[in-house]
């Protein structure tokens, strides 16, 4: 059974692919065009990949997602890249119903906008020197990010929590709190009220937030400090190598073709 479940996964994913290829072959690349139309060639060229390559990495250092089309803009006077809705930080990417699979957007459409070179050239060497400054600083980086790494939380679920606490700070004592959820859940089994155990699941939940917030900023943190050392996949790997890496995996059809078609991989 498992063997027939994985073979329809693999056939999934090959029809995934072979539409993302089609998908390649009917899309018109234009960035290179609208360069050509719009600015110099040597301020597109310069100007565009330095603040490509500032984005790429320090947003996979930041576990930055949601980078499709609509969240990156062109300035029209500097030809700088402008990254918006900075939402999904801190992996958030990988866990959403249809996970992220590639590190950062460096789809066909933006390595045809860097010219006849490619990925190879200004491009790769900006990586490079970018990620040495952040290997260099990253005690910094590690500490800005600990302030920062607050996962996050709609406005309701804000205001449940602070309820919570101003329940258990000034209503009921901590060391009460144990026995006051055993009542709740023990009237709510006798009486056969369903809202009790509703209540009793909120309260849980809120005693517990704070636990299950720090073991997310320990991940967090910890597979930031992984990056900073060159950790990808268990191995330490050199600035070159790991660069070297994540183009691959960025520019990868097979991680391309599983991504949320809003996504728009084939631009």
């Amino acid at each position: 059974l498992l063997d027939v479940s994985m073979l329809f996964i693999h056939l999934f994913l090959l029809k995934k692919m072979n539409l993302t290829f089609n998908l390649f072959a009917r899309v018109t690349l234009i960035l290179i065009i609208f360069s050509l139309l719009n600015f110099p060639w040597f301020l597109w060229h310069v100007n565009m990949v330095s603040a490509l390559n500032l984005f790429v990495l320090v947003g996979y250092i930041l576990g930055l997602g949601d980078r499709h089309v609509q969240n990156i803009l062109i300035d029209e006077q500097t030809a700088e890249l402008v990254h918006i809705d900075l939402g999904v930080a801190f992996e958030q990417g990988k866990i959403l119903p249809t996970p992220e699979t590639v590190p950062f957007r460096l789809t066909r459409d933006i390595v045809d906008g860097m010219g006849i070179t490619g990925v190879e050239g200004v491009f790769r060497r900006c990586c490079e020197k970018t990620m040495t400054v952040m290997r260099n600083s990253q005690e910094a980086l590690l500490t800005i990010a600990d302030m920062s790494s607050t996962p996050n939380t709609d406005p309701q679920e804000c205001k449940r929590k602070a309820r919570c606490k101003i329940f258990f700070s000034y209503c009921l004592p901590t060391a009460l709190l144990p026995c006051f959820m055993f009542f709740l859940l023990s009237v709510a089994h006798v009486v056969q009220n369903p809202y009790l155990v509703h209540l009793f699941f909120f309260f849980y939940s809120a005693s517990n937030d704070d636990q299950s917030f720090n073991k997310v900023a320990e991940r967090v943190l910890m597979r930031l400090q992984e990056k900073l050392k060159g950790v990808e996949e268990g191995t330490v790997l050199s600035v070159g190598g790991q660069v070297n890496l994540l183009i691959q995996q960025a520019m990868d059809p097979k991680n391309l073709s599983q991504l949320f078609p809003g996504w728009k991989p084939w631009v």
